[in-house]
């Protein structure tokens, strides 16, 4: 019986440049069925997200219509990241789409995985470690649902450089938080032998690294960095590339 394939995606951070990441990823989502029986998202699909009870930011509105066009299609599960983590029960009850705001433990696609966006493990001291903390607590998100969407999106317009940093990381500071994630995946799997896969996003640093014997750490990469994605099927996941011009042949390993 042939092993389901596992769609994986991450940090596309939909509402910000590059301006035909957005249109690409829609493309993807359009064509996922045929690359795939399954998708995971690992977190920041979207630059900022906030559900409000009977709002959506508008400019998500494109990306969202697809997914829940795909749920439809086949399973699609979500976790949250630190630009999109306040889903509430959206996703879930509007989309049919399979939502953890911060971990998912669950079988999925055939494979018992584990899936974290994995911001709050690679952030140290300082100024991102004190916005993790910001971000995270539930009253930062309570008094967020009090603003009017219009001025609370406008607000977090203004405020978003001061609260990112990603890409003014230096190579080395990537490279560190990336070992810190495989590391944090090695301790995991020694805790808990269930899981067959550790899926992360956050460092946009791409990996796919078997820990033990079959069992495997995947971070697909920053989908804004021209489409990446993993794919996990039989064998070792293997990291790709979308190219909407030829959507549907079989993806292979892409230089990274």
């Amino acid at each position: 019986m042939p092993v389901p394939r596992l769609l994986i995606i991450a940090d596309a951070h939909v509402g910000t440049p590059p301006p035909d990441s957005e249109s690409s990823l829609i493309q993807f989502l359009d064509a996922a069925p045929d690359l795939g029986d399954a998708l995971l998202i690992a977190g920041d699909l979207f630059e900022f997200w906030f559900a409000y009870r009977r709002a959506i930011p508008a400019r998500a509105f494109g990306v969202a219509s697809a997914l829940e066009r795909l749920a439809r299609r086949m399973p699609v599960a979500m976790v949250g990241g630190n630009h999109d983590r306040w889903g509430r029960p959206f996703w879930a009850e509007h989309a049919g789409i399979v939502w953890a705001p911060r971990e998912l433990v669950r079988d999925f696609a055939g494979r018992r995985l584990v899936a974290r966006h994995g911001d709050g493990l690679v952030e140290g001291t300082g100024r991102a470690a004190l916005t993790q903390r910001l971000v995270s607590h539930s009253w930062t998100s309570g008094m967020f649902a009090l603003l009017h969407p219009d001025f609370g999106l406008a607000l977090v317009d203004r405020i978003r450089p001061w609260l990112t940093g990603e890409s003014a990381r230096s190579e080395a500071e990537k490279r560190r938080r990336a070992e810190v994630q495989r590391r944090w995946a090695a301790a995991r799997m020694k805790q808990d032998p269930a899981p067959e896969l550790i899926v992360m996003g956050h460092t946009h640093v791409a990996a796919s690294v078997e820990l033990e014997p079959g069992r495997w750490y995947v971070n697909p990469g920053a989908w804004f960095d021209g489409g990446a994605y993993a794919l996990a099927g039989a064998g070792a996941p293997a990291l790709c590339r979308f190219n909407p011009a030829a959507p549907l042949p079989p993806p292979t390993n892409a230089p990274r």
